[in-house]
């Protein structure tokens, strides 16, 4: 498909890079370069902020009504459903995921951005909502209002999706935004641009910044001017947006890396674990934070279990994503599939055994696809079952009992999100109280919801995006005492002289 061509949107206009920077788009499919994209650098990022900041102070934005902001973001969302073929092929032409998962993407965008036009109109309901305070003297209420300016840094993985899930909670709050989507991926996000200006949003409420983390990325987390900072992407990249951002005292949300635990039990339906098991680490084609790429299967049925794993992983279609029923595309880049195979060689050293997959599918010689894969016989201290790969590619080991299950799953540097199969319910109740989490499946593994909260503990991130907490997380909540009593305070009595 042609790429649009497309430039920096800043202050509702398209503005090209100051130093006049582009970068080459390639096709993960083909490995073949598509386009070009523009590379903004630290004047540009200065430029973005400055219009964001000034529009934030008029007020065009901020002091309007949540009421009034739903109606822009229901008009984004009718903009999504409208151009949902053309974006999903986009998606599909930029990251590489499959052409059916990039159209259940773009559905969710859309219903991303529905669903904070409903809370920004309950925000308006909110506001003055009053406290209960413990002197008569007093009487108190509460206003929630816009941070300011806020700088959101996504990934190439959902590279709309994700930025919805950031920009569509801040314009709900009335704050204004810059977008500094991955340089892998960026081209949807620039369309997400397009459609904010067809909608009319007012200038400088949302502005986009494409280029990579050390021009764009750094000097966006590290400007003063901001009030907050959203990032989703690797652990190492956000430690380093989250210092530059706490040297100026400005909060954060962090949705960083994972390496969630799948438990399955001996009671398990063996076929419906297995289905599950797939679509939590196959998904997107292995390329997810909360993937559940690590299983630990109990032994009573880890061989019927097994032997089902082999034969579902290699009975997926990998293909060219744009076809209908392709259930596994390529991964990103050559260096993202590097890394993949670096995995495998490394499993392979340390005594994995290769169940299934573990290199290039047969016929599919250009582009970067790499078979579904799966290790047996980890061990705790293997790299493969410690580090996240970001890519189609399981480590699976057995376990006796609930509790030695619950405690590797536990050990782990990561807390983004964990599943647990059975049939027991009141097993899974303790499993999922247990596991040391912000994400919880039971009984399957990956629904996603924007209703739900979303986010991780330890080396996965702070913070919570979606839901109400979502919403919550760009507002500032201001308390308003005010003396209602017409008796003097009389502390400091006046003088009988």
């Amino acid at each position: 498909m042609t790429i649009p061509d497309r430039q920096l949107y800043i202050g509702g206009a398209w503005t090209k890079p100051v130093k006049g920077k582009t970068f080459d788009v390639y096709s993960p499919s083909s490995g073949s370069k598509i386009g070009t994209i523009p590379a903004a650098t630290a004047e540009d990022v200065d430029k973005a902020v400055s219009a964001a900041l000034s529009t934030f102070k008029s007020g065009v934005w901020s002091k309007t009504t949540g009421a009034h902001r739903a109606k822009f973001l229901r008009a984004v969302a009718e903009k999504v459903k409208e151009k949902k073929p053309d974006l999903a092929k986009l998606e599909t032409t930029d990251m590489g995921k499959p052409i059916q998962e990039a159209e259940w993407d773009m559905d969710d965008v859309a219903g991303c951005f529905e669903y904070y036009a409903e809370l920004a109109e309950k925000l308006d309901k909110r506001q003055g909502e009053p406290l209960q305070l413990p002197m008569d003297e007093f009487k108190g209420k509460i206003r929630r209002e816009p941070l300011g300016v806020v700088g959101l840094i996504t990934p190439w993985n959902y590279p709309m999706l994700m930025a919805a899930w950031k920009v569509a909670p801040a314009l709900a709050a009335g704050n204004c935004c810059v977008l500094k989507p991955s340089e892998v991926c960026s081209l949807t996000c620039l369309e997400m641009a397009a459609i904010m200006h067809e909608v009319k949003l007012p200038p400088g409420v949302f502005n986009i910044i494409t280029g990579t983390g050390v021009d764009a990325g750094a000097p966006l987390s590290s400007d003063k001017r901001l009030a907050k900072v959203a990032f989703t992407g690797s652990v190492a990249s956000g430690r380093k947006v989250n210092a530059c951002a706490a040297s100026n005292g400005i909060p954060t949300t962090m949705e960083l890396g994972g390496k969630s635990a799948l438990l399955v039990f001996d009671d398990a339906d063996v076929e419906k674990a297995v289905e599950w098991c797939m679509f939590g680490v196959f998904w997107t084609n292995g390329q997810i934070c909360s993937s559940t790429s690590r299983l630990l299967v109990q032994e009573g049925i880890a061989p019927a279990f097994y032997e089902q794993l082999k034969k579902r992983a290699e009975s997926i279609k990998q293909c060219d994503p744009q076809t209908e029923d392709c259930r596994m595309g390529p991964v990103v880049n050559q260096d993202q599939y590097d890394k993949i195979m670096g995995f495998i060689e490394d499993a392979k050293k340390e005594g994995g055994q290769l169940l299934t997959g573990g290199k290039r599918p047969p016929g599919l010689d250009q582009g970067y696809f790499v078979q579904p894969t799966v290790f047996t016989g980890m061990k705790p201290h293997m790299r493969l079952w410690r580090e996240e790969v970001f890519g189609p590619v399981l480590a699976a080991m057995t376990f006796k009992t609930e509790e030695e299950a619950v405690q590797l799953a536990n050990a782990s540097e990561f807390g983004l999100a964990g599943a647990v199969i059975s049939a027991d319910e009141q097993r899974c109740a303790r499993v999922a109280e247990a596991l040391e989490v912000g994400i919880m499946w039971v009984n399957c593994s990956q629904p996603c919801f924007c209703q739900a909260p979303w986010g991780g503990n330890k080396a996965s991130g702070h913070g919570r995006e979606l839901g109400q907490w979502g919403l919550e997380a760009y507002l500032s909540v201001k308390q308003i005492t005010t003396y209602v009593s017409k008796d003097r305070w009389d502390w400091y009595p006046a003088s009988k002289l």
